[in-house]
């Protein structure tokens, strides 16, 4: 059983909220609640958690705007699983753009919700050998969690930043996408559209403000991260 994490829930329909909190507090979890987008940002940006569990349709301020403002105002890295029943890829490219790590479409099973959240709350391994990645003119910086580019920070999802150190520690090696789904989400993986999707937005991050692409597609399904001028 997980103990002496903490989890935020933002969702203002009660009968859904009070499910998520009993549940993930039998599962060890020490659960915060808001029932609004306000009072929810609130509670993110002034205390820590390990995941916040967040519903796209809230009262004051919603879930796209507060995981936007949690990102790029605030500066906090918390994992975020967003709970909507809106389930299109746009609908879901537009939640990892905000700076969603995951994604749970209503209605949800609480068994896979805890799987989520446990594959999110995991931190990253690092190699003490080895505290900053190099590729390129990319620079990871495990023990900061920074990333650079030509001297230029680079802001990415905890998810991003997973998918990141995963390719450049392979690097030039390709990963399988099997691979990468397995680290980021264990056995219960999501639908075939949420690594795509967070591949996205790292390129968009990473690769599209610049001339040269680092992140490479093999036709066998995996993602690999190169120093083009080599």
């Amino acid at each position: 059983m997980v103990q002496n994490k903490r989890l935020l829930v933002v969702e203002d329909h009660q009968d859904i909220a009070e499910m998520i909190v009993d549940y993930m507090t039998s599962k060890g979890y020490s659960v915060d609640y808001a029932a609004d987008g306000v009072t929810g940002l609130h509670l993110a940006v002034t205390q820590d958690f390990e995941v916040m569990v967040l519903d796209l349709s809230l009262p004051g301020l919603n879930g796209i705007e507060l995981c936007k403002q949690l990102r790029t105002v605030a500066k906090k890295t918390t994992p975020v699983i967003m709970l909507t029943a809106r389930d299109s890829l746009d609908d879901k490219i537009l939640g990892f753009d905000a700076g969603a790590d995951d994604y749970l479409v209503k209605p949800f099973a609480m068994r896979e919700l805890e799987v989520r959240v446990n594959a999110l709350s995991r931190r990253l391994q690092l190699n003490e050998s080895e505290l900053v990645l190099r590729c390129g003119d990319v620079s990871f910086d495990l023990e900061q969690m920074t990333v650079t580019r030509d001297g230029e920070r680079i802001g990415l999802t905890p998810t991003g930043y997973q998918i990141l150190a995963r390719l450049m520690q392979a690097s030039p090696a390709f990963v399988k996408r099997d691979a990468l789904e397995r680290e980021l989400w264990g056995e219960d993986r999501p639908d075939s559209d949420a690594l795509r999707s967070h591949i996205y937005a790292l390129r968009k991050s990473l690769d599209r403000p610049f001339k040269d692409k680092l992140i490479q597609h093999s036709t066998a399904g995996g993602y690999r991260i190169v120093d083009s001028t080599t």
